[in-house]
């Protein structure tokens, strides 16, 4: 079932993943990519933030390769940024669509049996909202196979 967090925050999207305690590696990963600038601009944004459990579900070596290409990493990153402010109840009275991530691709967004997901991913926390945009929380990253171009879960 989602838990909805839908206290109104102050801070920019960056800040409220870093206080969320939940996304370090997330954090992590925005620094090095040159990402926080983006993330902390306007928007809004929606960012499907992959927890720390879900970094841990990525194999080392990719990990590590794309922590080492900060362009892999900034084009992963944005593909987990849709442009505008989605918010659950929006993703659950369309019940399926696709938007257009930050990254330029499209991706899907379905809400089905009382859970949302964004590219296939399921989400476990939602509406976690910041003063430019909303967080939330992916149990998984989305990782491009550039080869085929399409979605893969880390497995």
């Amino acid at each position: 079932m989602l838990e909805y967090a839908t206290r109104p925050r102050q801070v920019d999207i960056v800040g409220a993943a870093t206080s969320a305690g939940r996304f370090s590696l997330l954090i992590r990963a925005i620094k090095v990519a040159g990402l926080v600038d983006t993330l902390r601009g306007g928007g809004p944004f929606t960012l499907f933030a992959p927890t720390d459990a879900a970094f841990t579900k990525v194999p080392s070596y990719r990990l590590e390769r794309l922590l080492n290409d900060p362009e892999e990493l900034a084009d992963t990153l944005r593909s987990h940024v849709v442009p505008g402010r989605i918010l659950a109840a929006d993703v659950i009275r369309y019940r399926n669509s696709t938007s257009r991530t930050l990254a330029g691709r499209p991706v899907s967004l379905a809400a089905r049996s009382g859970r949302i997901y964004y590219g296939g991913a399921a989400v476990s926390r939602t509406d976690r909202l910041a003063s430019n945009g909303v967080i939330h929380e992916l149990e998984e990253v989305l990782l491009l196979d550039t080869a085929s171009v399409v979605w893969i879960g880390a497995m």
